[in-house]
């Protein structure tokens, strides 16, 4: 029966084959946060396999491997147009002036995104083999591709297809060893595997060999956590507040509700620590949380002095004004302040890895010619920072900042300065409303803290904030739309399983593997691409 079924499936042409591989690509994304729902990789994928199978064309180099890159392509848009959809609800919160572009977020961005996929699935054409070997092949075109989308056109590798082998903080602890372009390796290897059940070479062995990966997966998963200490177990380090206010996105453009913002932020802030739990050291708010310019309004630092207990210190998003002699207008940087208990700005951080068309127009002249803006308005968008460092803060610790989807690149975390304790994520994702987004951000934040071997305090607007630790537990957090602090020990970071984060080194040997095993494979059983 499935052999009858891969078959029907490896037989489709045209607008048939496009359609099965959108809809294997749409079901895909439920396996992303919030919906978690693993198993469906093991349907979506093998009808990926059974589509390329049957994807021959005569001509030459280019144009055999055209139906393969399609099906690719279609594969990609659906998973990127279900997983994706919520980014043109930040259109809406300013639709009279947005809402125009709604089709370019929801439809466009996944539109490019999925030629990322065609070019994998073209390269693991390229290598098909019989067997076994194809599903390596396809491992490899989706680890490399997947590798480039993290970097290429400013990246965007969100919903990493390896993600989805990692619901939990127990499937997550394979990211710490192989990182996540190797994750995505190791998921497609996986989640392929049932399209060897209707034969070919190497088929047991490969059933074998993804049952073992999958064990080992889970197995390691389970032994890290058994060895870790318990959440909550540090007593002894400083005490966190997460601050979540829960602004409305529109609110914070109207002027005349900046005050009441600012009420809210400091009424959280001054609210008295849980029975038996210590008054926090160092306080968080979200990204651009203040409603005014602080170097422009000493009053607003006075009251955050004022709400801080003596030895407090608070780590709050704010845009930063720099002017600059010889400047036609002011830079704005979208930053992390550091603010002491006598109301004095001690350090800033900004933001170096801007979101297009959000925070900043590429080709800048050319799109506001025309009539474009960016969704954050700023006179002249806002400025990168030049580098990535480390911030001293309350207490002797040093934590890497990191504001909105910085979180999501693991190859960007390189920093200067002193050794962190701990990464701050702070973000407003209440652009997105009550819908995936949020949840799909987090889970990057938490394989971030695994990865990196440090704890996370992450703190959203609405949500989703709590401090992570390294090995992706919830030491405390706070629900989506939830008006509310928390306070909790900082937990203490790990050696990562290399002595470092996983690398540019784990990325070549993943890619070199899949490599060799593929060229290997086709070399011995399969022929020229026809």
């Amino acid at each position: 029966m499935l052999t009858r079924l891969a078959g029907r499936i490896a037989r489709l042409r045209g607008w048939r084959s496009r359609l099965v591989a959108f809809l294997a690509g749409a079901i895909l994304a439920l396996a992303q946060p919030p919906y978690d729902f693993l198993l469906i990789g093991f349907v979506a994928f093998p009808l990926l396999v059974w589509l390329l199978d049957g994807a021959e064309a005569e001509g030459g180099f280019l144009p055999r491997l055209l139906p393969s890159a399609m099906i690719g392509w279609w594969f990609g848009f659906g998973y990127f147009v279900s997983g994706l959809w919520w980014i043109g609800q930040a259109l809406l919160v300013d639709a009279e002036e947005f809402a125009w572009a709604l089709p370019l977020a929801v439809l466009g961005l996944p539109a490019f995104l999925a030629f990322f996929y065609a070019f994998a699935t073209a390269i693991a054409r390229l290598l098909w083999s019989e067997g076994l070997g194809r599903i390596f092949a396809l491992a490899f075109g989706f680890a490399l591709a997947e590798w480039l989308r993290s970097f290429l056109f400013t990246g965007f590798p969100w919903n990493a297809l390896g993600y989805a082998l990692a619901p939990t903080p127990m499937l997550m602890q394979s990211i710490a060893v192989i990182g996540f372009v190797g994750l995505t390796g190791l998921g497609v290897l996986i989640f392929s595997a049932p399209a060897l059940l209707t034969g070919g070479r190497g088929s047991r062995a490969g059933l074998a060999l993804a049952s073992v990966l999958l064990l080992a997966h889970i197995g390691y998963g389970k032994w890290v956590l058994s060895h870790a200490p318990a959440i909550n177990a540090a007593s002894d380090g400083p005490v966190i507040r997460i601050v979540q206010p829960s602004i409305e996105q529109s609110l914070k453009w109207d002027n005349q509700a900046r005050r009441a913002i600012f009420d809210r932020l400091i009424t959280l802030t001054e609210t008295p620590p849980a029975p038996g739990m210590p008054r926090p050291d160092i306080v968080v708010w979200p990204e651009t949380s203040v409603p005014y310019i602080l170097t422009s309004t000493p009053e607003a630092l006075e009251r955050i002095g004022a709400a801080l207990q003596p030895g407090q210190v608070l780590l709050a998003g704010a845009v930063r004004e720099e002017r600059r002699a010889g400047d036609d207008q002011p830079r704005y940087f979208n930053s992390i302040t550091v603010i002491d208990d006598a109301g004095r700005i001690v350090d800033s951080a900004d933001k170096l890895h801007l979101v297009p068309f959000g925070e900043y127009l590429p080709f800048e002249r050319l799109l506001r010619a025309i009539g474009l803006q960016e969704v954050v308005e700023m006179p002249g968008g806002f400025t990168a920072a030049a580098a990535r460092r480390s911030m001293t803060v309350g207490n002797n610790i040093t934590v890497l900042p990191l504001i909105c989807y910085e979180v999501i690149f693991p190859d960007e975390l390189g920093y200067s300065g002193a050794p962190v304790q701990s990464i701050v994520n702070i973000t407003n994702d209440a652009w997105y409303g009550d819908t995936p987004g949020p949840y799909q951000h987090f889970r990057q934040a938490q394989l971030r803290a695994v990865e990196q071997g440090l704890p996370v305090i992450r703190v959203a607007n609405n949500g989703l904030s709590a401090v992570i630790d390294p090995f992706g537990r919830i030491s405390a957090g706070l629900l989506l739309n939830d008006v509310a602090v928390k306070d909790t020990f900082l937990p203490r970071q790990v050696a990562p399983f290399w002595g470092s984060a996983p690398n540019d080194n784990q990325v070549v040997i993943t890619l070199f593997l899949l490599l060799v095993i593929s060229v290997a494979f086709r070399k011995v059983f399969g022929g020229p691409v026809r």
